[in-house]
C-alpha cells in the first residue's frame, strides 16, 4: 500500500494554515460595525466603526427629529432621521449628565449623537424633555429623553427593529 510520506513540517505547516484560516473567518464574521449615528444634521460614526449598517446612512444635513412610532403592537421612540428605535441603559441615572456605556459597550450600544452646536427636537407623539449631555470619553453630545442618554442597537439592521430588548436595555416609549 503507498501511503503520502508526510513530514513533521509539512504536517505543522498545514496545522499552521488551519488555524490562521479558522481566525481570519471567525473575525470577518464577528466584526460587524455599530451603524453610523445620524442626529441634528450630523453623521457621527463610533471609534471602532469602519462601515456602516445598510438600514442606517444619511447624508450630513438632513433634518432630524425623534419620533413616536408604533412598532407592533407598542408605540417607541425611534430616530427620525434612519427610523432605528432607540433604547435606554438601566444603569444609567436619568439627569446625571454622564453616560454609563463606555468603551466596548459602545460598540454593540452606539450613542445617539448630535453634532456640536445642534439640538434633538421632538416630533411627533414624543412628550418627553430632549436635551444632550457631553460624553466624558470622547466630548462628544449624546442625545437624552427625560434625563436618560439614548442609544441604538448594533443588532438593529432597519427601522422598526427591536432586537435590543435585553435585560439592562430598555426600548424608549414617548
Amino acid at each position: 500500500m503507498n501511503r503520502p510520506n508526510f513530514t513533521r513540517t509539512s504536517i505543522g505547516v498545514a496545522a499552521g494554515l488551519f488555524l490562521i484560516a479558522a481566525v481570519v473567518g471567525a473575525c470577518s464574521s464577528a466584526a460587524t460595525a455599530p451603524p453610523t449615528q445620524v442626529v441634528a444634521g450630523a453623521t457621527q460614526a463610533p471609534a471602532a466603526a469602519t462601515q456602516v449598517a445598510a438600514a442606517t446612512p444619511v447624508s450630513a444635513g438632513a433634518a432630524v427629529t425623534l419620533l413616536a412610532k408604533a412598532i407592533g403592537s407598542q408605540t417607541l421612540l425611534v430616530a427620525g432621521v434612519n427610523g432605528m428605535t432607540v433604547y435606554t441603559f438601566t444603569k444609567d441615572t436619568a439627569g446625571s449628565g454622564a453616560s454609563a456605556c463606555t468603551g466596548g459597550c459602545l460598540t454593540k450600544w452606539p450613542a445617539v449623537m448630535v453634532a456640536a452646536g445642534t439640538a434633538p427636537t421632538a416630533g411627533d407623539g414624543v412628550s418627553g424633555t430632549l436635551a444632550t449631555i457631553k460624553r466624558s470619553d470622547d466630548g462628544t453630545l449624546q442625545v437624552t429623553y427625560n434625563g436618560l442618554p439614548l442609544y441604538f442597537f448594533q443588532g438593529d439592521k432597519a427601522p422598526g427593529d427591536t432586537n435590543g430588548s435585553y435585560p439592562n436595555w430598555n426600548l424608549v416609549k414617548p
